[in-house]
């Protein structure tokens, strides 16, 4: 496991992200970096679930894989085509619940940095649906576990990125009951961002942060399907 003690900002030039569409940040640098370790080629078939911006799907397609990346607005999909023209990259990218547009396929990697911070309800719209899942952050991330394990092939890594906030140790149970190996590959500190500053009250009620917190933890899961 690899503990990184400061997030780098995100540097790819060029990226897109108009209003409403999720913005790089410390936990999409997380992933690339994970994204970088693995073994990947113009054989590696791609999934970037919830892609935003295009972030890592441009950087996946730039390492050589076929990529695929889905989103559930339609603003971050044409975000993400348009990200991969200006690096003049070739992506597909459709408007998708999860996995519920790309079921048929099976693919090598799949990379997702879904919704994982504790809210006290669910956004049904607006900029707050890219981060904010429920009160334990987990509305996404065990749906997640649940349906990706269905579009991995033999051999498939998945490559998440969360909170500590909302339960890495139940992430890991999840995965393994569906038949995953998996565990934490990397953990990085950064500081509270302005969206968990406004909630500390109701984060520190709810016991999930306390007073003396100043940052919170990232971790990157890698599972694999044998």
């Amino acid at each position: 496991m690899v503990t990184v003690t400061g997030a780098r900002p995100y540097a790819q030039p060029f990226l897109v992200t108009p209003p409403g569409v999720y913005a790089p940040q410390s936990d999409t640098q997380l992933l690339l970096a994970a994204l970088e370790q693995e073994r990947t080629g113009p054989d590696t078939s791609v999934l970037d679930i919830g892609t935003g911006s295009g972030a890592l799907a441009v950087r996946a397609a730039q390492l050589g894989c076929e990529v695929t990346a889905v989103d559930i607005t339609l603003r971050a999909v044409v975000t993400a085509r348009l990200n991969a023209l200006l690096h003049r990259r070739r992506i597909t990218a459709h408007r998708s619940d999860l996995t519920s547009a790309v079921a048929t396929r099976a693919y090598d990697l799949v990379l997702c940095n879904p919704p994982y911070v504790p809210a006290p309800g669910v956004p049904l719209r607006g900029a707050s649906r890219a981060w904010d899942a429920g009160v334990d952050g987990r509305a996404v991330i065990d749906r997640l576990c649940t349906g990706v394990p269905s579009v991995l092939r033999r051999g498939g890594v998945l490559l998440i990125v969360h909170s500590g906030l909302c339960d890495a140790g139940a992430t890991l149970d999840r995965l393994g009951r569906a038949g995953l190996d998996a565990g934490v590959s990397s953990r990085v500190r950064i500081p509270l961002g302005p969206v968990l500053r406004s909630r500390l009250l109701w984060l520190r009620e709810r016991r999930l942060m306390c007073a003396e917190d100043t940052s919170e933890e990232l971790v990157v899961i890698r599972a694999e399907r044998p």
